[in-house]
């Protein structure tokens, strides 16, 4: 079937729900950031209103004409992250995630993006084509390179949310109950069995700023002044929050903010800021945004009229649950500390932009779907029919 590469735009059929729920989300983001580093607030306003040029831009593609160059993507998103390793690195805290091209980009932020595209066209190609464990084990092999990539730079937090991400992939495309109860029955028992390795006197399976994260976070008050120091803050600045917090941009002095407390309070802990300035309700607030945020493109995923539109929308959606989860559990404490921005929220133009661009294209899902331009083709769904 033949497909142009502009569909028939109808606002009727455009997602408002979704882009209230995102640009609530981003709103509250922009407010924070505002306490946190007001230089950089009209900054990430710029990135809202760009991102929704591009959202609505993308909504008005056929995705089927997009994901034809998904080979393209693939290659994209391995050449993006090899470059972080060239003279274009930026390192900053022990880590090269970024480049510089005349600005400064994280290419893993992309590549997330980029792989959603390039696995909703392989999966739609090839799962019907091969036996299903040759099309699985097709997909774990094409992930090894770019989760290799950034493993490497060293970012183990985004490499297993980009795992997480391409399994969740799997799952929807036809995994049986089976076979993912088998892999958590092995995966989980590993994990215990690696982090009691990890944390070994010697221990050389992480980098040892890695490696003292994962102390810190087991052992916080042998840590209390240093590696442990960041996350004891920001518990404690949130629990000051109580219910309604201190106040928009509070001038407190007794405010964990203003006392300097707390680094890289507009990027990785802004949860923190939200939680001590619009206590229990802004921080409940911003979760369950994320939740609906998550649950909505899940319905989009399971209304979504093939193979590709449902992994496309079932990608974004682990991308937004599972990251908005992992950046709230640091900033609370639950897992170790790691660099990872929490959706729509934190600073950063180059994640809100792939955020925005997945955006789109869950907006082109839904559309197609609803315009039911085309019969769909009998997809699975979590195993089901």
């Amino acid at each position: 079937m033949r497909h142009r590469l502009f569909q028939t735009f109808s606002l009727k059929h455009l997602d408002f729900i979704l882009l209230a729920l995102v640009a609530a989300l981003n709103g509250i983001g922009i407010a924070a950031i505002g306490s946190a580093e007001h230089d950089l607030q009209g900054k990430q306003l710029e990135g809202l209103i760009l991102g929704f040029v591009v959202a609505i831009f993308l909504s008005a593609l056929d995705y089927h004409r997009v994901i034809r160059f998904s080979w393209l993507y693939y290659a994209a998103a391995i050449f993006l992250l090899a470059l972080v390793f060239t003279p274009l690195g930026v390192s900053r805290d022990e880590a090269t995630r970024w480049i510089r091209i005349g600005i400064q980009i994280q290419p893993s932020e992309f590549a997330k993006i980029l792989l959603i595209l390039f696995y909703a066209k392989f999966i739609m190609t090839y799962k019907g084509r091969m036996k299903k464990y040759v099309w699985i084990s097709l997909c774990l092999m094409l992930a090894v390179p770019p989760l290799l990539l950034i493993y490497e730079q060293p970012d183990l937090s985004t490499t297993i949310m980009v795992f997480i991400l391409i399994a969740m992939i799997l799952f929807v495309s036809g995994l049986s109950y089976r076979l993912v109860t088998g892999i958590l029955v092995i995966t989980v028992p590993s994990v215990i069995v690696f982090i009691n390795m990890v944390t070994q006197e010697g221990s050389t399976l992480l980098n040892e700023y890695q490696r003292g994260r994962i102390l810190a976070w087991l052992h916080p008050e042998d840590y209390a002044s240093t590696l442990a120091y960041q996350t004891m803050n920001s518990i404690m600045a949130i629990g000051s929050g109580q219910l309604m917090g201190k106040g928009y941009n509070t001038n407190e002095i007794s405010s964990v903010l203003n006392s300097g407390f707390i680094s890289e309070s507009q990027t990785d802990f802004i949860f923190t800021v939200i939680g001590e300035e619009f206590g229990f309700i802004g921080s409940s607030t911003v979760v369950i945004l994320l939740m609906l945020i998550a649950i909505r493109c899940y319905f989009i995923a399971r209304a979504a009229k093939d193979t590709a539109g449902t992994v496309i929308a079932t990608g974004v959606g682990t991308w937004i649950g599972f990251q908005g989860f992992m950046n709230i559990a640091v900033a609370t404490g639950i897992l170790p500390n790691t660099g990872i921005p929490l959706p729509f929220v934190s600073y950063g133009l180059t994640s809100l932009l792939s955020l925005y661009i997945g955006v789109g294209f869950l907006l082109n899902v839904r559309m197609q779907s609803m315009q039911k331009t085309s019969k769909s083709e009998g997809i699975h769904f979590g195993g089901m029919t």
